[in-house]
């Protein structure tokens, strides 16, 4: 199978090549002479003794080696940047059977760092990250100068995924270390606005070599001094920002590599001067903000005045009184000498790094402890708005809507008097917010069902464009939100099946078969969700489903009577909906950043213009299926499908760049566009937009539109 995979690796056809290396990665049984052919175009000698490695077969050592010469030397030179991507990718899976095969692989992974495409050199680093986390990347000096490079890449995105490798990688010797650490401050030098994830890679790089780091603070110690002296002395220059520019920068990156070294278990807390956490204080709001993963400000300053106290009974050390019995404590009270032995200090060691583990879980402890009780807090307040949203349903069947309307008014305005840091909170506020609309709409189309007290007189097509909304909502709140029980599940579920059968219920607004369908597949649904739990149906619920097998198939192309389904709404009760779990809000921002009418962005007719757009993600995985929709006018619309691959598994704040063409650009002087990121409805069957190349499915749509003010651009 992998000589015949090997084969089509070298086909005509692109599409065939990108398979066939897709396939390649997954094969699981393989020889390692095999593996080391693919990445030699020249036959290599048939070994006497082939060992098989893992699971590997006896039979496949005896297949040639010749079909599989050179297959990844020529998938990785491939003309379409698709197969060199799908090649790096097959690298990486194959490398985690055979450490000797990645060594090989290494290589040529490191030429794709500088391909054209953004795509390949993320894929070669995703490729480098695998091998590093299986133990399988050996760095050598040879492939330095290629991979510092991509810390200084154009695209953040690639610098990110550079930083990422050197978090797991494990560096032989002090050399390699420093070059790490000097291509990192390129880095920082070049893209300031990577601060903070550089100085969380030093802080890591530090602390899983606690020798190297060690061995660069104390040459670079003299330098911290003086220039921290100047930074605040003020006699350093700062830049159009404020700022103390590089320098300050720098200083900060250093004191970050000194203070991760009493977390590592080759170092101890004594090898740093003292001064140099003392100095740590100083930049403690910098510093605390890239380390907030590790600890909060609080407890990064107890770590550092510990570290600097301990660190102090060892100071003599670099004065040359290494032989010493007794040391000196040099912050003794009024001159008075304290002594303290080497024992001593042999004792206090062990208890600060217990100290500082302890700290540190007492620390995620704390947060999560107040995290979760602020989220009980406000899931207890939002139960109590939903209550009273529950209480308004008789209201809303006697006919009372605009009462009801005003207590659902009330409701919004006591939600938004709430505010919060915590983002599970912030999930359980935006969900009772769109749950408070969807009842809103609800009581509006009910309205138009419910017997009337007086003459109303409805626009046309009005009950149309509120099921519609309603739909939309109740979309909206099944797609953005994660972490939704079985039971609140369930209640949304309902929703949906009222509102398909308020549209069964009219003739003149109901397509069919579509509702009917889509009626049958939440019942599914919702069947799904009670077999998985203890979950009780409600009567309606019920009710409709003994209806839909009634009804069968035999309904499907034949009259159907609206008054059935208007009947099986009789029995529909709004139920109380209790929040229990921890929500989180999937949501976008999007920005184009210096745009206005007096700076629109230029274009010439006829011809594509490159939209430069910043794009913020929150809650977001590599499974949403993300698009840009791009629009002149209700006739022109254009979808651009966002590449998931700038998303890397789930990701709780993401943000970075995007240039967006739009291809229709006008005969006119100037124009605008409107721009949303909208997310497809992945549970819904039915084929919503027709626009050639957009999405299949219904979007939910994760901001506000944004609008692009453009201008021709000028012939001289």
């Amino acid at each position: 199978m992998c000589l015949q995979l090997c084969s089509m690796a070298r086909d005509m056809s692109m599409e065939v090549r990108v398979e066939a290396f897709d396939a390649l990665g997954k094969v699981a049984v393989v020889s390692e002479d095999i593996l080391l052919q693919t990445l030699s175009k020249k036959v290599l000698g048939i070994f006497k003794e082939k060992k098989p490695h893992g699971q590997c077969a006896a039979d496949c050592f005896e297949i040639s080696a010749s079909g599989a010469a050179g297959a990844f030397v020529h998938g990785l030179e491939d003309e379409f940047y698709e197969v060199r991507k799908s090649a790096c990718s097959s690298l990486g899976l194959l490398s985690v059977l055979s450490g000797k095969f990645a060594g090989e692989a290494l290589n040529f992974l490191v030429d794709m760092l500088n391909d054209d495409s953004v795509t390949v050199r993320l894929q070669a680093l995703e490729t480098m990250l695998l091998m590093a986390n299986c133990e399988h990347l050996k760095v050598q000096e040879i492939h330095m100068h290629m991979f510092l490079g991509t810390l200084v890449d154009k695209n953040a995105l690639v610098r990110s995924a550079a930083r990422k490798i050197l978090r797991s990688v494990k560096v032989p010797n002090v050399d390699f270390f420093k070059l790490f650490v000097d291509g990192l401050l390129e880095n920082l030098k070049i893209y300031p606005q990577d601060e903070a994830d550089i100085f969380s890679v030093l802080f890591y790089i530090g602390r899983n070599h606690g020798n190297f780091a060690v061995c660069i603070v104390r040459e670079v110690s003299q330098e911290l001094f003086h220039k921290i002296l100047l930074v605040h002395s003020f006699q350093m220059e700062p830049d159009s920002d404020g700022k103390f520019g590089f320098d300050g920068a720098r200083v900060a990156a250093f004191l970050v590599l000194a203070i991760s070294v009493p977390l590592s278990s080759e170092q101890n807390v004594c090898s740093i001067q003292p001064r140099i956490f003392s100095y740590a204080v100083t930049l403690l709001g910098r510093i605390s903000c890239a380390l907030s993963d590790v600890m909060d400000q609080h407890s990064l300053l107890a770590y550092i005045s510990q570290c600097s106290r301990l660190s102090s009974f060892s100071d003599s050390q670099y004065k040359g009184e290494e032989s010493s019995v007794h040391e000196v404590n040099s912050n003794s009270i009024n001159g008075t000498s304290t002594e303290i032995s080497v024992q001593d200090i042999g004792d206090e060691v062990p208890k600060t790094w217990s100290w500082i583990q302890c700290d540190l879980k007492d620390v995620a402890t704390s947060q999560a402890r107040c995290q979760l009780e602020e989220e009980d807090e406000i899931n207890n307040s939002m139960n109590i708005v939903l209550a009273k949203v529950k209480n308004i349903w008789p209201l809303v069947q006697s006919g009372y809507t605009k009462e009801v309307l005003e207590t659902l008014r009330a409701c919004k305005e006591e939600v938004l008097t709430f505010s919060t840091k915590s983002l599970g909170s912030d999930g359980a506020l935006a969900f009772t917010l769109r749950y408070i609309q969807v009842v809103k709409l609800l009581v509006k189309v009910w309205e138009h069902f419910a017997p009337m007290k007086k003459l109303h007189y409805y626009e046309v097509g009005e009950l149309e464009l509120l099921l519609g909304k309603l739909d939309s909502r109740l979309a909206d709140i099944r797609c953005r939100f994660i972490g939704l029980s079985k039971e609140e599940e369930l209640h949304v579920l309902e929703l949906v099946l009222v509102s398909c059968l308020l549209r069964l219920s009219k003739v003149e607004i109901c397509c069919y078969l579509t509702t009917l369908k889509k009626l049958s597949s939440t019942i599914s649904h919702v069947e799904f969700l009670h077999q998985q739990g203890s979950i009780e149906l409600s009567k309606f619920v019920t009710e409709v489903k003994n209806s839909l097998l009634e009804i069968g198939t035999s309904t499907f192309g034949a009259s159907y009577e609206p008054f059935l389904f208007s009947q099986l709404l009789e029995s529909f009760f709004l139920n109380q909906l209790f929040l229990s779990g921890r929500l989180r809000h999937i949501k976008a921002e999007l920005d184009v950043p210096n745009n206005s009418t007096e700076n629109p962005v230029t274009f010439v007719s006829g011809l594509p213009v490159a939209i430069p757009l910043e794009i913020t993600l929150h809650n977001i995985s590599s499974e949403n299926r993300l698009w840009l929709r791009i629009t002149m006018s209700e006739e022109s619309t254009q979808f651009i499908f966002l590449d998931p691959n700038l998303i890397e598994g789930y990701s709780e704040f993401l943000k970075f760049t995007y240039i967006a063409p739009f291809y229709k650009t006008p005969k006119a002087v100037s124009f605008s566009l409107r721009v949303f990121i909208g997310m497809e409805c992945l549970f819904e069957d039915v084929h919503f937009v027709k626009v050639h190349g957009g999405p299949k499915r219904m979007l939910a749509y994760l901001c506000h539109e944004k609008e692009v003010c453009l201008s021709m651009a000028s012939k001289g």
